[in-house]
């Protein structure tokens, strides 16, 4: 068994009491190669904010549970060398079973997501219950999860959306022991949020989706007051990407996101963790096949992954800075 005390990582439990005390929520992004890792340091680092390393089901099998660990505790001395030791916490994402949960803790993860949302809620609450019973014995922080996120990503897909009910929080909660909650209000997986059809268009003719339903969120910490809350599916989906991807050959249709400006209202609540993923994934996207289209001779991967990576960094930067709000808050 691994401990990630001894990789140099930390748990959630430190950085949500600081973010919910500064009005700000940590950054869970998803990777699971090396410019991903590297993108997230560098732009962690050089804002000077905390981070969340947060791997799927997907990706833990694509980049390998061994070699995963060794990237998480390579993060940790890289940002150092970089020159700022940030909080680095290394997140398991939609953990759908205790043994998954079990073998990323063992492994060497200081946190873990289990997800019974799809569950029947007594199911829901024994099954987050027994992961937080083991996590708890080596110091693992827990995120459970009430409410069904539509869409899909990775491993994770829901047809239909159904909305967290806040009469049910305090309770499972209470019976679980869970150390944050993640929450539905109206994000969604993937770059395919919404449907046109649900959208408006703004000045600009821009489609602009449904407001989250912030009535819940706050209903929701009326009843457990203090209590990390987690927002899954926060992806914007940058149309400048979008628009990059498409015109160098791709075919993303209807790709619309969560709106900046509500994310970061969000952060301002008990909200202290937001997950992005399909934005990185657009960043990344759309630089390999603008260099592809722009200069086909190319064949060396660090002439495209790097200027990947780049993009990435940038992407996250500006996540840090404008969106969650959690830049400048490591010294």
């Amino acid at each position: 068994m691994v401990n990630y005390k001894d990789l140099g990582l930390v748990n959630t439990r430190e950085m949500f009491k600081k973010a919910m005390a500064g009005k700000y929520a940590i950054a869970a992004f998803n990777f699971n190669n090396m410019e991903q890792m590297q993108a997230i340091i560098q732009a962690a680092v050089e804002c000077k904010s905390p981070v969340i390393l947060q791997v799927s089901s997907g990706a833990r099998k694509y980049a390998n549970q061994t070699l995963l660990r060794y990237m998480a505790q390579g993060a940790v001395e890289y940002a150092k060398e970089l020159g700022l030791h940030i909080p680095i916490a290394l997140h398991l994402d939609h953990g759908d079973s205790f043994e998954l949960c079990k073998s990323c803790i063992d492994m060497g993860f200081s946190s873990v997501m289990i997800d019974g949302s799809h569950l029947p809620y007594d199911e829901n609450v024994a099954l987050t219950k027994k992961v937080v019973e083991y996590a708890h014995q080596f110091d693992v922080t827990v995120e459970g999860e009430l409410g069904v996120l539509a869409g899909v990503e990775d491993e994770v897909s829901a047809e239909h959306h159904t909305y967290t009910r806040p009469e049910e929080v305090e309770d499972f909660v209470k019976k679980t022991g869970v150390d944050s909650l993640a929450i539905s209000i109206g994000t969604s997986h993937g770059a395919n949020k919404f449907k046109p059809e649900q959208c408006t268009r703004n000045a600009d003719g821009i489609l602009v989706p449904p407001p989250l339903r912030f009535d819940i969120l706050k209903e929701v910490e009326k009843r457990i007051p203090g209590f990390p809350i987690v927002l899954h599916g926060s992806s914007s989906v940058p149309q400048d990407k979008v628009a990059i991807i498409n015109k160098y050959g791709g075919a993303l249709k209807d790709a619309i996101g969560i709106p900046e400006e509500q994310l970061r209202e969000a952060a301002k609540s008990a909200v202290c963790k937001i997950n992005i993923d399909s934005d990185g994934r657009l960043a990344m996207t759309a630089a390999v096949r603008e260099i592809f289209a722009t200069k086909p001779a190319e064949f060396d991967p660090r002439k495209y992954l790097g200027p990947a990576r780049e993009s990435l960094k940038e992407l996250y930067k500006h996540k840090l800075n404008n969106v969650l709000g959690s830049a400048n808050t490591v010294e």
